[in-house]
């Protein structure tokens, strides 16, 4: 019993939860908003670099695979802490919730774009024909005809990779973003109780629980081959 109650005392105490929650509250709103910024701008940009490989340009193609390539194998961390430390040597200081948006949203732009790249190239060639054999520019058929087959074979896979990247907001708490696990180190380190820790778990459970259900729905709705 003695040591339940330590059990309790140490992660769950109620007098440190109430003490602390509307601080660790305050780095949710910082962790949903991080995480909009981040999935706008990854998903955005990737579809925009998929769309700029359709052109088939050479001296185009080449700094857009780099990107994709360096930015897939790089961990997240070492991103975020080569800008956040490295920029300011060459007089470039930026603050830290910016690190951390441009830092996952180029991860997630360089995922997205493989993406939407491999969905482009799902589509049969005959239908670009097609299409602009009934008079439509390039551009028409890339937009009108290819891009809404492309992004429908790319839901499923670019839902569970946006998730996964995103999830990576906790990784600002080593630059002194004030989300959800910074704000939680925090209160542990002032109150050396693990309770603040747990709240911040909980938080994020509350958040991308729903996510992660809303993307097994698109799964089933998307999946390759269906309707």
């Amino acid at each position: 019993m003695e040591t339940w109650n330590r059990f309790v005392f140490t992660f769950f105490n109620a007098d440190i939860a109430w003490r602390y929650w509307p601080t660790i509250v305050e780095g949710l709103w910082v962790t949903i908003a991080a995480g909009l910024l981040v999935v706008v701008t990854g998903v955005t940009c990737g579809m925009l670099l998929a769309s700029l490989r359709t052109l088939g340009i050479r001296a185009l193609n080449i700094p857009i695979i780099l990107f994709v390539d360096i930015f897939r194998a790089l961990p997240p961390l070492a991103i975020i802490l080569v800008i956040f430390f490295g920029l300011p040597n060459v007089g470039i200081v930026l603050p830290s919730l910016v690190v951390l948006w441009t830092s996952l949203g180029a991860v997630l732009a360089a995922f997205s774009e493989e993406v939407f790249w491999a969905g482009i190239t799902s589509v049969p060639p005959g239908q670009w024909m097609a299409s602009r054999s009934t008079g439509m520019t390039f551009g028409q058929t890339l937009f009108h005809v290819i891009l809404p087959q492309a992004v429908k074979l790319a839901i499923p896979p670019l839902t569970n990779r946006t998730i996964s990247i995103t999830k990576n907001l906790a990784l600002g708490s080593a630059i002194g973003v004030n989300e959800i696990l910074g704000q939680a180190n925090s209160a542990l380190s002032m109150s050396s109780n693990a309770t603040p820790l747990t709240m911040g778990a909980f938080l994020y459970v509350l958040v991308f629980a729903p996510l992660i259900l809303a993307s097994r729905m698109l799964e089933r709705r998307y999946q390759w081959g269906g309707h």
